[in-house]
């Protein structure tokens, strides 16, 4: 079982450092030839975020660090995304103290409701 794991390992590190072309080709053969394994790499890629850094990640993170060269734009858009962030953190800290405050009066009624249904027996 070692020998499987360290196969799979090494071939994962053989495969990550040739990059997302390698991942991909070795998938489209894996359709090709054995489609089963070609899914299993699929699902293991996705599983794996393989497929969003591959794809996604590195344009995303590209565009946040582009600056303009004007340097008045440059710190209103840095002074707008810190003001949105800390709104966001509000916003997030505000629908968790919601949720806290419903779980308390649910639970508040259940207890209310046990309360009665004790007495009533």
């Amino acid at each position: 079982m070692t020998t499987l794991s360290s196969l799979f390992n090494n071939t994962v590190s053989w495969l990550d450092e040739r990059g997302k072309g390698a991942w991909l080709i070795t998938m489209i053969l894996s359709f090709i030839f054995v489609w089963p394994l070609g899914l299993a790499i699929l699902f293991y890629m996705i599983w794996s975020n393989r497929m969003s850094r591959s794809f996604f990640g590195c344009c995303h993170n590209r565009k946040k660090h582009i600056e303009t060269g004007n340097t008045a734009f440059d710190t209103y858009k840095q002074d707008t995304l810190k003001r949105l962030e800390d709104e966001q953190s509000a916003f997030q800290g505000f629908l968790q103290r919601l949720r806290e405050a419903k779980d308390k009066t649910e639970f508040d009624d259940f207890m209310n409701n046990r309360e009665k249904d004790l007495k009533a027996q």
